[in-house]
């Protein structure tokens, strides 16, 4: 009989130990539910708010291709080429032409005087505009009068040159077409350091292959960096420096945000093979923009001008010239009835920003100075004797630029 209560002490005992743990685990698993679901509403919330400026968010895969589809319609190859009228010109006024000296003579000596066949390359070009207007490099342009435009869909058209502008290496070719699909322009200003890009264009394989319509990812790695590539004496470079891989044929073609906008102009690579080495620069669309617009207006670029001679601002000129910053543009003279002197800027200024805008070198000021229109007033800031003093100054139009250009060797246009 105590046998029998004591078991039947242990059985209640079980069973109500039983129930206290599901009872337990139903409510734990309950709560664990909550939290999941409290947690899933606060990674939807922050997705949400991330996405609003363009970020993917944290431990999620990275996603292109709603930018990769708005880009790649607006982008174009481009093929140009020298005609045989024009090469038979310059044949026409060798002096080297029918002469029996002419066998000893390379073809680079006698290219200079015409004695070559018709020159040919490719590049890539970005539709602006309903009406066909196409931004590309000068480079891809500057040698040929003969320009075949083919789009994503593989149409062919016969392109007019617009105009082009050496200094900024820009140029801007027409084509007269229906059904365009024209790229929406960001805003390069905003572009930050460390978010991501895509490049977008047609480069080519060992000279034969030609890879259309590729997109490659990266980030921007720099603003406002000059590598001398353009060795015009009144040259802009202020480029967007990505690690996009970027290859012989993307010249002109797309640099776009996450969302698809174009923010850049892909222009050049810094390499010692010629292929991508890792870094590839981009033409800020803020600048090209303005050049652009001046192009299809006019033909050709009304550049502004300060009227300063400049230097970087770094620890040794500080020190020299016994500065109070250390990032900026220093003024070293000041230009005889042009712009600034009539503002008040003064050498020994140190310029700090324009429109409200952080200026650190002599490229970032460039690119600001040749976004401006002629007649334009821009507000500058300067350190004078350690002292900020703010500026408005109208801008004049720059004198007739110097279109020699010179390529350095470790230095490739793309």
């Amino acid at each position: 009989m105590n046998f029998n209560n004591n078991l039947l002490s242990l059985l209640a005992a079980g069973l109500l130990g039983g129930t206290v743990s599901l009872g337990g685990a139903y409510l734990i698993n309950n709560a664990t539910k909550a939290t999941n679901v409290q947690t899933e509403t606060s990674a939807t919330a922050r997705q949400v708010n991330e996405m609003s400026y363009n970020v993917p968010p944290v431990g999620t895969a990275i996603d292109f291709s709603d930018a990769a589809d708005k880009a790649i319609p607006a982008v174009v190859h481009i093929k140009t080429s020298e005609s045989e009228e024009k090469v038979e010109k310059m044949q026409k006024s060798n002096p080297f032409n029918n002469s029996p000296f002419q066998g000893f003579f390379d073809d680079d000596f006698l290219s200079m005087f015409g004695q070559r066949a018709p020159r040919a390359g490719t590049g890539s070009g970005v539709i602006i505009s309903n009406d066909g207007y196409i931004i590309t490099n000068n480079h891809v342009v500057d040698f040929g009068d003969e320009f075949q435009v083919t789009l994503s869909d593989n149409r062919k058209f016969t392109a007019k040159l617009v105009g082009s502008d050496p200094n900024t290496d820009l140029a801007v070719l027409k084509i007269s077409a229906d059904k365009l699909t024209p790229i929406q322009l960001g805003d390069s200003d905003k572009a930050k350091i460390g978010q991501w890009v895509l490049a977008v264009g047609n480069p080519g394989v060992g000279g034969q292959i030609q890879l259309n319509s590729t997109v490659t990812a990266g980030i921007i790695s720099a603003k406002g960096r000059n590598i001398n590539i353009n060795q015009n004496s009144r040259k802009v470079e202020s480029f967007i420096q990505t690690d996009a891989v970027v290859n012989p044929g993307n010249s002109g073609g797309a640099l776009v945000d996450a969302t698809g906008k174009l923010i850049g102009i892909n222009a050049a690579i810094v390499t010692q093979t010629g292929a991508y080495e890792g870094y590839s620069f981009a033409i800020p669309i803020n600048l090209a923009s303005r050049i652009v617009d001046d192009i299809i207006k006019y033909g050709k670029s009304q550049r502004a001008a300060l009227g300063v001679s400049i230097a970087d601002v770094d620890a040794e000129l500080a020190k020299d010239e016994k500065l109070s910053v250390t990032q900026g543009v220093y003024v070293s003279s000041v230009i005889d009835g042009e712009s600034a002197q009539f503002a008040g800027v003064i050498a020994g200024d140190v310029i700090t920003q324009v429109n409200g805008q952080d200026i650190k070198n002599s490229a970032e000021l460039q690119e600001k100075i040749a976004s401006a229109k002629v007649g334009d007033t821009i507000n500058i800031t300067v350190n004078r004797d350690g002292e900020n003093k703010k500026i408005a100054v109208t801008l004049k139009e720059a004198k007739a630029p110097s279109n020699t250009q010179r390529k350095p060797r470790i230095y490739q246009r793309q």
